[in-house]
């Protein structure tokens, strides 16, 4: 399998499983009528409209902003694309299907409902972290495939040739 199969492969899967997670907590768990769901002590299942991109950073609550940060997902996705056309290892290669699901899915979600669904709530010991969805985990992910990569893959090529 190439590093441009494996990243179609990761983009495809992501998008599905972010998409299929929404559509399952907004309209079978019904998480609107519902309210939070404990599933552990330390996970929730909470409903959270993320006008804003990570960490709820730049809310926007204009349509003009909300096509913004479409226009802003949308290329991303293209900058990732191409540049998983140039992949050289499945590492890169998937890292970059990570990202680039994740912001389709986050993207299609505010063409939608002008907002991300976001509903991944973790917390322990009086800490809370943010809440978040499949595609919010899979950019991480793939943001940190990149930089291992880069930062340690890498490195290690450069020291064995001699750099």
């Amino acid at each position: 399998m190439t590093p441009q199969q494996a990243g179609i492969i990761a983009a495809l899967a992501t998008l599905v499983l972010d998409q299929a997670t929404k559509l399952w907590v907004y309209h079978v768990l019904d998480i609107a009528t519902r309210g939070a769901v404990e599933v552990t002590p330390f996970f929730n299942i909470v409903l959270v409209w993320n006008r804003g991109v990570s960490y709820g950073l730049f809310q926007q609550d204009s349509d003009l902003g909300r096509w913004l940060l479409v226009g802003v997902s949308v290329g991303a996705a293209i900058v990732m694309a191409v540049w998983a056309r140039r992949a050289r290892t499945t590492l890169v290669g998937v890292s970059l299907g990570l990202i680039l699901g994740g912001a389709v899915g986050n993207a299609i979600d505010r063409s939608v409902y002008g907002a991300v669904l976001d509903f991944l709530h973790l917390h322990a010991f009086g800490f809370s972290w943010y809440v978040f969805n499949v595609a919010d985990a899979a950019i991480v992910a793939g943001v940190a495939g990149l930089l291992y990569d880069s930062l340690v893959i890498e490195r290690r090529k450069g020291a064995s040739d001699g750099k």
